[in-house]
């Protein structure tokens, strides 16, 4: 792979990982140097009744399965640009062959190559 298309995939890595950011900024915290993320508990100011403390319970659980897919996305977006820096970026996890570029491309975390994808 060549250097200009090297840069061009660290774009769209960076790109992602600001849009990942951005939405886990809106209802989760990042820990302090870590890159694990906390989904904040919804609290209404005018909650007193039951189905109020309900509906925030709720919410809360529909973000937990929110945070964790977009966090995994943001590791494996993480692994991807340190495999750049480190020069090892574009092989196969698995068959340590070349993975291709037009599956770079469309993924550029993917950490398999066609032939070994699950």
């Amino acid at each position: 792979m060549n250097q200009e298309k090297q840069e061009e995939l660290k774009q769209k890595l960076l790109e992602s990982k600001t849009s990942i950011e951005k939405e886990l900024s809106t209802f989760a915290t990042k820990e302090e140097g870590s890159d694990d993320w906390n989904t904040s508990f919804p609290h209404e100011d005018n909650c007193d009744d039951i189905e109020c403390e309900t509906d925030e319970v709720e919410e809360y659980e529909n973000l937990l399965p929110i945070e964790h897919s977009l966090e995994l996305r943001l590791k494996d977006i993480n692994h991807a640009l340190q495999k750049l820096e480190k020069g090892e970026y574009g092989f196969c996890e698995q068959c340590h062959q070349e993975i291709e570029i037009e599956r770079l491309e469309i993924l550029p975390d993917a950490k398999t190559c066609n032939q070994c994808k699950i």
